[in-house]
């Protein structure tokens, strides 16, 4: 009987049991599917936070916001194809006469595509004008041009600047495009936001914010980079494909021209270099009003000092260029300015160094007449020059000649100890010798000593530039140790 009475207990309890579970079942199941609305519900966007920092944020947000959308329509993808020649022998295969092109000379040409990006910059009638980089497009044999809503059209190279790295290019069309509207970089200021819009690797329309980290930067020869321009830094996110597209400001307004990155890998690491607008600016003038480029011309070598020139010639921690050398019938020699001048300053601009004075001559325009300041004999003195235009053949051609045509250091102690030069030899040492110079024609060489100028000892520098300045001087007798022979030699003003 209690055997019975504990199986009919176990019973109950079993099925008790599965009612209570089949019972959660269905309630859990009921209260999975009568969610009323979205599984995921948006929530509401609040400036809940106690400091108003989200205000802020939002506030920048919708900046960058507005600046893309002013913006991207006006940077556009650059297609280009290249047309690359290799020299080779000739193949006696027949297949190269169907799948390469191939000259008599068994030279072979390959179309090479590329890819950059332009900016809309100047609209006359049906023809449309796109700024890019020289490296993108200056030598294409082939041009497409993508607007960014894919309209495309085919462009050609109106004209390019290789020192620069800028090329104009034009397409035609009657449709309505855009043009951007450029800000004035020299009012540009570090820590200012920039983004920068361009096609990397290929992803077209591609933004990318950050801040200008330099203004002012030289180019030290690295790939992209020139020498007739100075550029803006900015960590903005800058890759291939990005060259020729814009860098802008807070206002929607192009302030640079997106051109070359520093980095190990290809890759953008945060430091990345824009052609500043108003560079870029005087480019496409004269390009759409002259047909052509043309770049001041001052007539000089220049350099940087050393620190014993500086000690020697009172220049001490004055920044600027060294005139080495000054070109006969220049605009520097017909203003007066000598070898052993130290320009400081031109139109009032402080010179961070020579190369800063190339880069600033280079961008006077021709005949323009400019105040520079420099020192000489430890004074500081002020020359009105005019600018002349820069005539490539003929400096290559070396018409005019560089006058001394050589440049020279004091000999410091630890100099003669390393070369083994006694005292008595001399104190100032030829360090380059100008092509195509008188000096070079006299014979003069790197390393040569100079003893006496006409008769005269040199001491430092500051008393070869005294006597070799001599307005009076035509011939120059200089007596010289030359590994250890002196020899007497002259060069002709």
């Amino acid at each position: 009987m209690k055997r019975t009475i504990v199986l009919v207990s176990v019973i109950m309890l079993l099925v008790l049991g599965t009612s209570l579970l089949s019972a959660s079942g269905k309630q859990e199941s009921q209260d999975l599917v009568s969610t009323d609305g979205p599984l995921f519900e948006e929530s509401p966007q609040t400036t809940a936070l106690q400091d108003g920092g989200i205000e802020a944020l939002v506030s920048l947000q919708n900046s960058f916001r507005a600046v893309a959308q002013k913006v991207l329509p006006v940077v556009v993808e650059v297609d280009v194809v290249d047309i690359v020649t290799q020299a080779g022998r000739r193949s006696s295969s027949p297949l190269d006469f169907f799948f390469n092109q191939q000259n008599q000379n068994g030279d072979r040409e390959f179309r090479r595509n590329g890819l950059g990006s332009g900016v809309l910059v100047y609209r006359d009638g049906n023809r449309v004008y796109v700024l890019t980089n020289h490296h993108v497009a200056g030598d294409a044999e082939e041009i497409t041009i993508t607007l960014n809503d894919e309209r495309k059209f085919t462009a050609t190279v109106v004209g390019s600047d290789e020192k620069k790295d800028l090329a104009l290019l034009v397409f035609e069309t009657r449709e309505n495009v855009p043009i951007a509207n450029f800000g004035n970089s020299d009012t540009l200021m570090v820590g200012d936001w920039v983004l920068a819009i361009g096609n990397p690797l290929g992803f077209e329309s591609t933004v990318t914010a950050g801040i200008v980290s330099a203004i002012n930067r030289q180019s030290h020869g690295g790939a992209g980079s020139t020498t007739y321009t100075d550029y803006i830094q900015t960590d903005a996110a800058i890759n291939q494909g990005n060259s020729g597209g814009a860098l802008v400001n807070i206002y929607g307004q192009v302030i640079g021209i997106n051109t070359w990155i520093a980095s190990p890998s290809g890759g953008s690491i945060g430091i990345g270099f824009a052609i500043p607008a108003n560079n870029a600016r005087g480019v496409v003038e004269d390009l759409l009003t002259k047909g052509r480029i043309e770049y001041g011309w001052l007539g000089i070598t220049v350099g940087e000092a050393s620190e014993s020139a500086r000690e020697e010639l009172s220049i001490d921690l004055a920044s600027g260029g060294f005139v080495y050398g000054v070109v006969e019938g220049s605009p520097a020699a017909k203003a007066g300015i000598l070898p052993g001048d130290f320009i400081t300053k031109i139109e009032r601009k402080e010179l961070e160094n020579s190369a800063d004075l190339t880069v600033t001559v280079g961008n006077i325009d021709p005949g323009t007449t400019v105040e520079f300041e420099l020192i000489r004999d430890g004074k500081q003195l002020e020359f009105p020059v005019t600018i002349a235009v820069r005539d490539e053949e003929k400096i290559r051609s070396s018409a005019n000649p560089i006058w001394p045509g050589f440049s020279v250091v004091t000999l410091t102690d630890e100099l003669r100890a390393r070369l083994n030069i006694g005292k008595s030899v001399g104190n100032v040492v030829i360090g380059s010798v100008d092509r195509s110079s008188s000096a070079e024609t006299a014979g003069l060489q790197a390393g040569d000593i100079i003893a006496q100028i006409d008769g005269e000892e040199l001491i430092d520098v500051s008393d070869f530039y005294r006597l070799i300045n001599r307005s009076n001087l035509k011939d120059v007798e200089l007596k010289l140790n030359r590994r250890g022979r002196e020899l007497n030699l002259g060069i002709r003003r």
